[in-house]
C-alpha cells in the first residue's frame, strides 16, 4: 500500500545495531528507506548495515558516542552528507544501570540519563532544521513500560523513559506546524541482550513477565518493525505526540 511506502526516504537510527533499533531499522528497509546505523561499535554496526543492505537497502554506518552533545549534531550531518536527506529519526540507543535508588551513585544517574533522554533531544534539535528545510519529518523516540509503570530496581531507566514521553508530547506540540510529527514507541518486555542481563539480575522476572502478559511471551525485535513503519510513513501524517505500547497487552492488564 502506498501509504506505508518508504522509498526514497532517509532515516538515521541511533543504537540500529541491534536488539530494537535494528528490528525496526530492517521494516524501514523492508519498506525502501535508506537507513544511517548510528552507534558506538563500528564493528557491529557496519554487520547490521550489511545485513540491511541484503533487503535491498542503501545503507551507511555512522559512528559516534550519544552522549557526546557534538557527536549527536555530528551523526545527523554525516547522515545529510553521505545519503542526501534525512527524513526519518529514531532515537533508541540506550542503557540501564539496575540499582535501587539508595545505591544509584550520581554519576550513574547522569550517565543514563544523558544516554536515553539528553541525546534524544540533541539528536531532534540537530534533525530539526533538516527537516523543517524538506518540509517535514518523522521522529519516533523510543520509551518503555517504565515511562508508564514504576521499577524500585531502575529509578533513572524509569525517569529517563518518562521523560522520552513528555519530550515527545512537547516536541510534537511545537513542531506540528513544520510538519514534523513526534511519537513514542513503549516496548514491552522484548528479547535482547539488554532484557537477557534483567533476567539474569532480576529474580523472577522471567515468570512475572509470563504471566502478566496476555500473549502469553516474550516480544522479539521484528514485533516492532510495523510500528517503526507506520510512524515513519505517510499513513500517520496526523498522528503526533503519542506514546503507543507494543507490549502483548502488559499495559491492558491488571
Amino acid at each position: 500500500m502506498s501509504l506505508f511506502d518508504l522509498k526514497g526516504r532517509v532515516a538515521l537510527v541511533s543504537g540500529g545495531n541491534g536488539g530494537i533499533g535494528l528490528g525496526m531499522a530492517r521494516g524501514l528497509a523492508e519498506a525502501g528507506a535508506a537507513i544511517a546505523i548510528a552507534g558506538r561499535n563500528t564493528g557491529k554496526s557496519e554487520a547490521a548495515a550489511a545485513e540491511l543492505a541484503n533487503l535491498g537497502a542503501e545503507t551507511t554506518v555512522v559512528s559516534g558516542d550519544v552522549t557526546d552533545e557534538a557527536q549527536c549534531r555530528r551523526l545527523v550531518q554525516e547522515t545529510v552528507a553521505r545519503l542526501g536527506r534525512l527524513d526519518i529519526l529514531v532515537n533508541n540507543a540506550g542503557i540501564n544501570i539496575r540499582k535501587s535508588a539508595q545505591e544509584l551513585a550520581a554519576a550513574e544517574w547522569r550517565q543514563v540519563l544523558d544516554t536515553n533522554l539528553t541525546s534524544a533531544f540533541v539528536c531532534c534539535q540537530a534533525a530539526y532544521p533538516v527537516m523543517k528545510q524538506a518540509g517535514g519529518g518523522k521522529i519516533i523516540n523510543i520509551g518503555s513500560m517504565l515511562s508508564i509503570f514504576g521499577a524500585g530496581f531502575a529509578p533513572a531507566y524509569g525517569a529517563s523513559k518518562g521523560g522520552i514521553v513528555q519530550l515527545t508530547k512537547a516536541l510534537a506540540s511545537g513542531w506540528a506546524k513544520d510538519n514534523i510529527q513526534v511519537n513514542a514507541v513503549l516496548p514491552g518486555w522484548i528479547d535482547t541482550d539488554l532484557t537477557r542481563e534483567a533476567r539474569e539480575q532480576v529474580r523472577g522476572l522471567n515468570t512475572m513477565v509470563l504471566m502478566r502478559t496476555p500473549a502469553g511471551r516474550w516480544g522479539v525485535p521484528a514485533d516492532l518493525a510495523g510500528i517503526a513503519v507506520f510512524l515513519a510513513s505517510r499513513a500517520s501524517d496526523f498522528v503526533t505526540g503519542t506514546a503507543i505500547p507494543v507490549d502483548g497487552g502488559y499495559a491492558a492488564q491488571v
